[in-house]
């Protein structure tokens, strides 16, 4: 039968990868919206709504991951340890890049959130942490997570670093292509000028 100490990290475990698996999923719906490669249509309501759940869901799975590391007494975590770079004695660096990953995350969520408030520049220099924010969540699930030597972990890691890269590749080149120049719609045709109006006849008129 399985323990409260199993229970939490079991759960600190599991919440870990979801969290990991719904930022990759975000990361990766936001770049085929930006770079059209659903297609070019107009984008409906529902596939910006699903960008921004997936995001939301990730930050509650996360608090989830935060919450189940503190509580579990095998690796004796602290508030501390789970905030603050490098305070942790175990495995101190895998553990910072999770950390720096988790204020990523809540720069991106909170300027999203505030994002009608804000400039276009500013959010979207913000939303940029996204890249990081995967990043770091991926080296974190590959050095810190009891699951880094997993082959379906490590696969999954690979396929989804590989399309973010392909898709971040593709977002940069169609932005410094230059957008053709609209054609000049043709100047309208002056108006023709009116046919001279001739005078009618009056029956015993001189000529």
């Amino acid at each position: 039968m399985m323990n409260a100490t199993q229970l939490w990290w079991y759960t600190a475990r599991s919440g870990g990868i979801v969290a990991w698996a719904l930022v990759s999923a975000s990361v990766l719906w936001g770049l085929f919206l930006s770079t059209k490669a659903l297609g070019r249509r107009v984008r409906p309501n529902w596939m910006l709504d699903l960008h921004r759940f997936l995001g939301g869901t990730a930050v509650v799975f996360t608090v989830l991951h935060v919450v189940s590391v503190i509580a579990d007494s095998y690796v004796h975590f602290g508030l501390a340890e789970a905030l603050i770079p490098l305070a942790s004695k175990w495995h101190p660096v895998a553990v910072a890049w999770g950390i720096v990953a988790v204020y990523a995350m809540v720069a991106v969520e909170v300027t999203s959130l505030l994002r009608k408030r804000l400039s276009k520049r500013a959010w979207r220099l913000t939303h940029m942490l996204s890249f990081p924010l995967f990043a770091f969540s991926t080296i974190h699930a590959l050095s810190a997570g009891t699951d880094r030597s997993n082959p379906l972990m490590i696969g999954s890691a690979v396929v989804v670093t590989a399309l973010v890269v392909g898709l971040s590749a593709r977002r940069i080149l169609g932005a410094s292509r230059p957008t053709p120049p609209r054609p000049t719609p043709p100047s309208p045709a002056p108006p023709r000028p009116a046919p001279p109006r001739l005078e009618p006849l009056t029956i015993g008129s001189r000529q």
